[in-house]
């Protein structure tokens, strides 16, 4: 199946031969094969699993953070949208570890604000925190 993997920040992976892509959604997890049936989705930040066969018909396999978005499937097609794309090469653990802890605070700051609460801004704290755990995790992978 054809895989195009895009991000809002500029990076990207594609890839013409791709046999399986594993990836959370708003709901659950999904494993998308050849020719499952049109779909279309919201996801969350997790790890994203791609197998795919490289030019010497070996079976490969290719790890990333995502961040939240979309994800459309159409036959033997896989787009994805993202507001992050991290290489599992490219995962910086203490950058990740400080933005966990900074998401946390603010959550925390949010939580037991006074006045109302920030909605707004507790969502974008959770999203962050979301973000770097998924980030946490690929590094853990390439371990």
């Amino acid at each position: 199946m054809k895989l195009k993997v895009l991000s809002f920040s500029g990076e990207n992976f594609s890839h013409n031969h791709a046999l399986s892509v594993t990836v959370m959604t708003t709901w659950w997890e999904i494993t998308l094969l050849d020719s499952h049936a049109p779909m279309m989705t919201s996801l969350e930040p997790c790890i994203l699993y791609i197998k795919y066969l490289d030019e010497n018909n070996m079976e490969q396999r290719e790890d990333f953070a995502i961040g939240k978005w979309v994800l459309e499937v159409h036959y033997s097609e896989v787009k994805i949208l993202s507001d992050m794309l991290i290489d599992i090469e490219e995962v910086d653990m203490d950058q990740a570890s400080a933005a966990k802890e900074r998401a946390l605070e603010l959550m925390e700051k949010y939580k037991h604000a006074k006045d109302r609460v920030d909605m707004e801004k507790f969502i974008e704290a959770e999203d962050m925190l979301m973000k770097s755990i998924a980030q946490l995790k690929l590094y853990d992978l390439k371990k």
